[in-house]
């Protein structure tokens, strides 16, 4: 029996992401969808897996056969938007104006695209969460429901998405939503990419030091100061975790 190549570190390869001069993925493949006006639709970008029924509207279960009011949008498939979109920055600003009530606001520099006349353009959207506004387990997790929310708002806004994002809603007493265990709801908001990207890294062999080299042969700033995972921005964890995970293994 034929012995199997054992791959080595230096035949690990991450997939650069590149963009063509009207500011789209040129490199991976992206399939845009565009409107009759020439921009992109973003909420026909929208993948049916990352769209689920709005239970406050209706029982139907087919999201195909659902109108847009009738649905709500998933928090992965508001990231997936962001990263095609492209941006440079994700910024919060979280204030507590009483202990059971935080109001967050997300700013987000967009970089250049066609759609912006290749100008960077800085958006912002806020939000907020209350014991009133959020439900059972959430009312632990204030801090990181507003900011979830406010993210949400400010991509969709920005992206001209009218569908409400499930982290918005506040669900109803019957809804499934609300039926979900306070353990899984404590791991989806404690969620860390860092230790994300670490693991996934494990995974596939490839050491801190050569994730190093990439960046910084791509220039990516301040990429030489880095001495782990946890000096690189959360903008680019997931740039990288997407990369990883899209990448051929040899």
């Amino acid at each position: 029996m034929a012995r199997k190549k054992k791959v080595s570190e230096t035949e690990v390869s991450i997939t650069s992401v590149e963009r063509d001069e009207n500011g789209l993925i040129s490199q991976p493949k992206v399939e845009y969808v565009f409107d009759d006006r020439g921009f992109v639709n973003w909420r026909k970008m929208v993948k049916l897996e990352h769209l689920v029924p709005n239970r406050q509207r209706t029982q139907e279960s087919d999201t195909s056969q659902l109108e847009d009011k009738d649905l709500l949008i998933l928090l992965g498939g508001i990231k997936e938007l962001a990263q095609i979109r492209g941006y440079s920055s994700v910024e919060y600003d979280v204030k507590t104006p009483s202990a059971d009530y935080v109001v967050a606001t997300c700013k987000i520099k967009w970089i250049p695209n066609f759609e912006t006349e290749s100008r960077e353009v800085v958006f912002s959207a806020i939000a907020d969460a209350s014991p009133g506004n959020t439900h059972s387990f959430a009312s632990d997790y204030l801090a990181a429901i507003a900011e979830n929310r406010s993210f949400v708002r400010c991509v969709r806004n920005f992206l001209r998405i009218n569908i409400v994002g499930q982290d918005e809603l506040g669900a109803g007493s019957g809804s499934k939503q609300a039926s979900t265990s306070r353990a899984e709801a404590a791991s989806l908001l404690s969620f860390d990419p860092k230790e994300h990207l670490s693991a996934l890294m494990s995974q596939r062999g490839i050491s801190f030091d050569k994730l190093k080299a990439r960046l910084v042969k791509e220039a990516y700033e301040k990429a030489d100061t880095f001495n782990s995972v946890k000096d690189i921005p959360n903008i680019k964890i997931f740039e990288l975790i997407d990369r990883i995970q899209n990448a051929k293994k040899t």
